[in-house]
């Protein structure tokens, strides 16, 4: 018995003598400076946003005011917003960048992977007819695009915004994922191919979980991208209850004034959306990046 705790009685006595085995390492001065800096990064990078947040909680008679925190916090600017019609305006963004986003995944990843596993005749050609997609902008192609979609019938039509924006992100997404899909060894493939699975079941099971932060990456471009489109929803829609919210909250600026309470206060909800998307996103980037390890 006293064998046993001599060694935890010495181990306890070093510890209060404090020796360099208890003692902690003080962190190293370039530690330190550089945490500070991505602190001081981060803070200027957040402001904006905190700027923007009181904005939309100042009074109408302290916006002029220069002290930075408003004496008196109006929430009735965030609750009287709904009443602008907001509501819609959102619910029309969501549609357009969830069907964007979802119609960009299930073309974009099947068309990845097939250029990234086959090598037919003219796929260098078809990548870059893809990538040259991307030199066009919607803004030089506004009025080639609101007379195909009026020739249609799609004008105020919110189908039209999830086509254009999905085509305007396609090239991007089929790129970044032609490159996950690439860097996957086909070893993994084929073995799942000798257990059982069929091209369709291994690129499900095996391929698609680990091209996952490429998927990620594609979804977020996508989303955002469709989620801040102004000048073709603009031009695409005339009925205020179909417009999304970029537009909607351009309908805040006047010619003579600006309503800024209202304008900063959707601008806030504008941005909850894509932070929970971020939030949601987070855990998948980890679970693709782990995806396929040795258990």
């Amino acid at each position: 018995m006293a064998a046993t705790t001599a060694p935890a009685a010495t181990r306890a006595a070093a510890d209060r003598t404090g020796t360099p085995q208890a003692r902690r390492n003080p962190p190293r001065l370039r530690t330190v400076i550089v945490a500070a800096a991505a602190y001081v990064v981060a803070l200027i990078f957040i402001l904006p946003y905190i700027e923007m947040a009181l904005t939309a909680l100042r009074p109408p008679k302290e916006l002029l005011d220069a002290d930075y925190v408003p004496h008196h916090f109006a929430w009735s600017n965030f609750t009287s917003l709904w009443s602008t019609g907001l509501g819609s305006n959102l619910r029309v963004s969501l549609m357009v960048a969830g069907g964007a986003t979802a119609l960009v995944l299930l073309v974009a990843i099947p068309a990845a992977y097939y250029t990234a596993r086959r090598r037919f005749r003219g796929r260098s050609v078809f990548l870059l007819l893809v990538l040259v997609t991307q030199m066009f902008q919607p803004t030089a192609l506004v009025v080639g695009i609101f007379g195909q979609f009026n020739q249609l019938g799609m004008i105020d039509d919110p189908t039209a915004l999830i086509l254009v924006n999905a085509g305007f992100n396609m090239a991007f997404a089929i790129w970044i994922l032609n490159a996950y899909f690439g860097a996957i060894p086909k070893e993994l493939e084929e073995a799942a191919l000798v257990d059982g699975c069929t091209r369709l079941g291994a690129m499900f099971k095996v391929i698609i979980p680990l091209a996952l932060p490429g998927i990620v990456t594609a979804l977020i471009f996508t989303f955002i991208a469709a989620w801040n489109e102004f000048i073709v929803a603009l031009t695409l829609t005339s009925t205020p209850s179909n417009e999304p919210l970029t537009v909607g909250l351009n309908n805040f600026i006047g010619a003579y004034s600006v309503d800024w309470q209202h304008l900063f206060a959707g601008s806030v909800i504008a941005t909850i959306p894509v932070i929970i998307l971020f939030a949601l996103i987070e855990r998948k980037v980890v679970s693709g990046l782990t995806a396929g390890s040795v258990k």
